[in-house]
């Protein structure tokens, strides 16, 4: 028996529940004609995946994204993208639906929830009209 806490990771049902989280997430994101341009792959799969490993990395799970990628650099790494008040906007929707759909219970919900809008918040970059601009062209993917 440990005394260690248990992670909210697990609290919330591990590896299982963010990949509910990030397949409904970019279910929206793969028909936004604002957001998807952000992301340069053809496929959605890395983008997904780096999605899926930083969450479960922040939230207590595996620490393979740090392994993978180091630091996350979350403002740094969407820096060359326009980030303004729509794209947040569409952003936090498409996550919205992401986060009903594991239906968790309340105060794990409004955890989960605090913290991604605050970090959504925390990525706008710029008040200019959305578009990835030039600056975002060969640079590296989202997260």
């Amino acid at each position: 028996m440990s005394d260690a806490p248990i992670s909210f990771y697990d609290q919330v049902g591990g590896h299982d529940v963010f990949v509910r989280l990030v397949d409904v997430f970019y279910e929206g994101i793969a028909e936004d004609e604002v957001l998807r341009p952000m992301y340069p792959e053809a496929d959605l799969g890395p983008a997904k995946e780096r999605m899926l490993l930083f969450l479960e990395q922040y939230w207590g799970g595996p620490t393979t994204y740090s392994e993978r990628r180091g630091h996350p650099r979350l403002r740094q790494r969407h820096a060359p993208f326009t980030v303004n008040p729509e794209a947040r906007d569409r952003w936090l929707s498409h996550m919205r639906r992401a986060v009903d759909a594991v239906d968790l219970p309340p105060l794990m919900e409004a955890t989960l929830w605090d913290y991604l809008h605050r970090a959504a918040y925390a990525m706008v970059n710029t008040f200019e009209p959305t578009g990835i601009g030039p600056a975002a062209e060969g640079r590296a993917p989202l997260a």
